[in-house]
């Protein structure tokens, strides 16, 4: 038996500035997936606290991210009760500050738009102080650079950065992507996931095409 690494563990390793956050996070609307991380050298365990803002569960959204993330120091995910009432002449949140303004507006949070919930694949990598909106799907395997504020949609094995955050690149070409995509190296048993380590590190990219082929031919 291989010695793998615990995901039920808060800090995996002996520096301590990475916090396997599934263990942390406590609110019922943030769902974390295996090994996914957050760095930071000040509070890494804060995560909740200092990077999921404006989150109030009763408002209905979720944060959900998947396995095998990595989140890189004040990236912060802006949930949904951030938004102001934009239906209206004015955005000013009256109702918030009680007596005859509260009395003649409707309830806050029923004024907010409804973004929907934040979805990060597997095996994303999010650079530092990036902003994640409301409503954003970030699907498995993209890189979000360093410093971006994401305000779309970012497909699958791509490369955005900037604020906005824009389309940079392609990872890989179309066939990797898919092959990557069927693969889900993530979902993988622990002890096979050691095994295809190499593969998930080689950067031949042609010869890793070639044995994911090979690899999901035999599981058909």
């Amino acid at each position: 038996m291989h010695q793998i690494p615990d995901p039920d563990q808060v800090f995996p390793n002996e520096y301590k500035t990475s916090c396997f956050i599934k263990n942390v996070v406590k609110a019922p609307n943030i769902f974390i997936g295996d090994y996914t991380y957050y760095d930071d050298t000040v509070d890494p365990a804060g995560f909740e606290k200092n990077n999921v803002l404006f989150n109030y569960p009763e408002f209905g959204d979720h944060l959900i991210i998947g396995k095998f993330c990595a989140i890189a120091s004040g990236t912060k995910f802006i949930m949904g009760p951030a938004n102001h009432r934009v239906s209206s002449i004015t955005t000013y949140p009256f109702h918030v500050f009680g007596g005859a303004w509260q009395e003649n507006t409707p309830p806050h949070l029923d004024q907010l738009p409804r973004k929907g919930d934040i979805v990060v694949g597997n095996d994303v990598w999010i650079g530092r102080e990036c902003v994640i909106m409301p409503g954003i799907k970030i699907g498995d395997g993209a890189i979000v650079a360093a410093y971006s504020v994401v305000v779309k949609d970012i497909p699958p094995y791509t490369v955005f950065g900037g604020n906005p955050a824009k389309f940079i690149k392609q990872r890989f070409d179309e066939e990797l992507t898919e092959l990557l995509l069927k693969f889900a190296w993530w979902d993988l048993e622990p002890e096979t996931l050691v095994e295809v380590l190499p593969l998930l590190c080689d950067p031949d990219l042609e010869k890793v095409k070639q044995a994911l082929k090979i690899r999901l031919t035999a599981t058909k």
